[in-house]
């Protein structure tokens, strides 16, 4: 398997224009919790007979979350943590939308819809097509990038998110 800088470099690859950099700083969150969001309303703790809280807990998003952090473990503990946090972030506000007045289902939908949209148009602007166009796991490298672009852009690091200094 590819190590993190091999993904990060080749991820990089299609997100060098700036604006299409900050498409990603803002939609692939987006995109994070919205996918999470409507996989959360997928109910396998009810079909499984679990009630109450493990019933809650047990949903599509949560084993999605289990599916996907092996390949944050593989790469590093320092990314596997950071992903713990987006995770962790994510499952927070999906449960205040859930418990509050905006239908969570409707609400992930939208924002999904509207973000893969924008990034479209960056990749647009950028010229290239998306990494995950030829390989799925560039989706789960994408907020890898977006945070180590971020910590960049604020000047916390040297290095952009695509591991090579401008």
């Amino acid at each position: 398997m590819r190590d993190l800088a091999t993904f990060l470099g080749d991820y990089g690859e299609s997100h060098r224009h700036p604006i299409n950099q900050w498409v990603h700083i803002v939609c692939v969150p987006v995109i994070f919790f919205s996918t999470l969001g409507l996989f959360w309303l997928i109910p396998i703790g009810h079909w499984l007979g679990l009630d109450g809280a493990a019933a809650y807990w047990v949903n599509g998003g949560t084993l999605l979350a289990l599916l996907c952090m092996p390949f944050y473990l593989r790469l590093s503990l320092g990314v596997s943590l950071l992903m713990l946090g987006w995770l962790l972030v994510s499952m927070a506000l999906i449960v205040a939308l859930d418990r509050g007045p905006l239908p969570l289902g409707w609400t992930a939908l939208t924002l999904w819809l509207v973000a893969w949209a924008v990034q479209v148009w960056g990749h647009k602007v950028e010229g290239k097509k998306p990494s995950f166009v030829d390989d799925l796991v560039f989706l789960l490298v994408g907020p890898i990038f977006v945070s180590l672009e971020v910590r960049y852009k604020l000047g916390f690091s040297r290095t952009p998110g695509h591991g090579r200094p401008s």
